[in-house]
């Protein structure tokens, strides 16, 4: 396809990393929409709402995203066709899932912008973690529960955990694995044996497709995770978000939880 510079005075470009948001249309920040109405080409992941592009109708849409799995777009080539981009036109917009900050090579890419002399903002947006947070209305932390949270996620490109093969788990309070559906037991099974904070009845929530109609959401405990009881209600097409600890917990069980521990804590305070 061939088309018409819009940087005709032989100046570069500018390229903006756009957050997609979880996947709703109306979660994109409105600065990341208004650079969506004013871009001359769009880049964007395979994860991001088709409806999503209806926001730039004047844009050449170009699809390089990745997807686990299947046939995608090589980071290297990304880089070179934003960089060709921005001696082409004058607004350019990689839009990315979630949070470009979050997981999506966004270094690798503004590295390659930079080394070209390009000029680059990142426009942040909501990440998968905190939608689902808030579709659940649960928080990721809770006073006297959890006070600190990881994101993490077992993608390594090509790459697959082989069986037996050890992960990495940190020790906060409540986890969030991104892109961990296929070795969801093998987590649940490590986290049981090896972490200090979790355990077999520690919950867990599973959410995929946050935030659009197509959402779903599986509750159950770390136990039942590492038995495999969550992986046929997986569905390959939809992006899986693994959410687990103690303020997770339903709230009715959650106040008995404190009250124990408040009777723990002052029983510790008299014996001191």
């Amino acid at each position: 396809m061939t088309t018409t510079p819009t940087n005709a005075n032989n100046t570069l470009g500018k390229v903006y990393l756009v957050g997609a948001g979880p996947g709703a249309v109306d979660l994109i920040t409105v600065r990341g929409a208004k650079l969506l109405g004013q871009a001359n080409i769009v880049f964007f992941d395979a994860l991001v709402d088709p409806e999503m592009l209806t926001l730039c109708p004047q844009a050449i849409q170009v699809e390089v995203g990745k997807r686990c799995g299947k046939l995608s777009s090589a980071q290297q080539f990304i880089n070179k066709r934003l960089v060709d981009a921005a001696k082409k036109h004058s607004v350019i917009v990689r839009l990315k899932g979630g949070d470009p900050m979050l997981f999506g090579r966004a270094d690798e890419e503004i590295q390659a912008l930079k080394d070209a002399g390009i000029e680059v903002e990142v426009v942040p947006g909501i990440t998968a973690a905190l939608a689902g947070a808030a579709s659940i209305q649960q928080s990721l932390t809770l006073r006297g529960v959890s006070r600190s949270v990881a994101f993490v996620t077992l993608a390594q490109g090509a790459e697959n955990l082989t069986p037996g093969q050890p992960i990495s788990n940190p020790s906060a309070d409540t986890l969030v694995y991104y892109m961990g559906r296929k070795d969801a037991a093998l987590i649940a099974q490590q986290l049981i044996a090896q972490s200090p904070n979790q355990h077999g009845n520690t919950p867990v929530q599973i959410l995929e497709a946050v935030s659009t109609s197509r959402e779903r959401l599986w509750t159950s405990t770390l136990k039942e995770l590492a038995a495999g009881k969550a992986d046929q209600w997986f569905d390959g097409s939809s992006p899986a978000l693994i959410m687990i600890g103690e303020a997770l917990r339903a709230p009715s069980r959650l106040a008995s939880t404190d009250t124990s521990q408040e009777k723990i804590d002052e029983r510790l305070q008299k014996a001191g």
